[in-house]
């Protein structure tokens, strides 16, 4: 596998986590920002493997402002990553995973969107924006590529417990959240469901939660 992020140091440490637990794992920092990045993130997945039957757009930023005062750096960032690096990566990937696809009937592209992408949150509009985005994009992809044994599903989680959540925990308990073991175990879901089976969205909520509860 080849997983990517924009620091380093970080991205290491990650791969390494995975390498310890007996992965094949290439690590390529990139900024999700930059095409160039994107590109040449793909070309060395496909130098060392040689093909592409997962895709998981997962980078993401949520800066949260009030309308009136929405900062224009922060609005082309939230765009750029949430967004236009979901979009450039699709494009990218697609040859390789109509490859798998052809091969054996379901090549899978997961997107991360959001509660906050089905029902907009004050003060995150523009995240509330991309994510909605993402899930339209999502919606788009799969009617596009369902013939090449595409399969496209969305994840519209609320809070999950990683550091991205860690402005809210003074409001929201870090031990009620939800775990990153539960994005992962329907991600296993989708790699062991059949061609024959599209999920095209899911959402996670606490409990008590309903559908406008905001999340990342």
């Amino acid at each position: 596998m080849t997983v990517s992020s924009r620091r380093p140091e970080k991205l290491e440490a990650a791969a390494e986590d995975l390498r310890s637990a007996g992965h094949d794992v290439l690590s390529v920092p990139a900024n999700m920002v930059d095409e160039g990045d994107l590109a040449k993130l793909v070309e060395e997945h496909r130098e060392r493997f040689g093909r592409l039957d997962v895709l998981v757009n997962n980078a993401g930023v949520g800066i949260g402002e009030a309308m009136h005062e929405l900062t224009s750096k922060y609005v082309d960032m939230q765009l750029g990553v949430n967004l236009r690096a979901v979009i450039l990566m699709t494009r990218e990937c697609l040859p390789m995973l109509r490859e798998a696809g052809g091969e054996h009937g379901k090549a899978l592209i997961l997107n991360m969107a959001s509660i906050s992408g089905k029902a907009g949150q004050a003060w995150l509009s523009v995240y509330s924006a991309t994510k909605a985005a993402v899930i339209g994009f999502s919606q788009a992809t799969q009617r596009e590529v369902a013939s090449d044994g595409i399969q496209v599903t969305a994840f519209a989680p609320a809070f999950v417990d990683t550091p991205m959540t860690e402005f809210v925990r003074e409001a929201v308990d870090q031990e009620e959240m939800i775990r990153p073991e539960d994005i992962a175990e329907a991600t296993r879901l989708l790699l062991r469901t059949s061609k024959n089976c599209v999920i095209p969205e899911i959402s996670f909520l606490r409990p008590g939660d309903t559908s406008e509860s905001p999340g990342p």
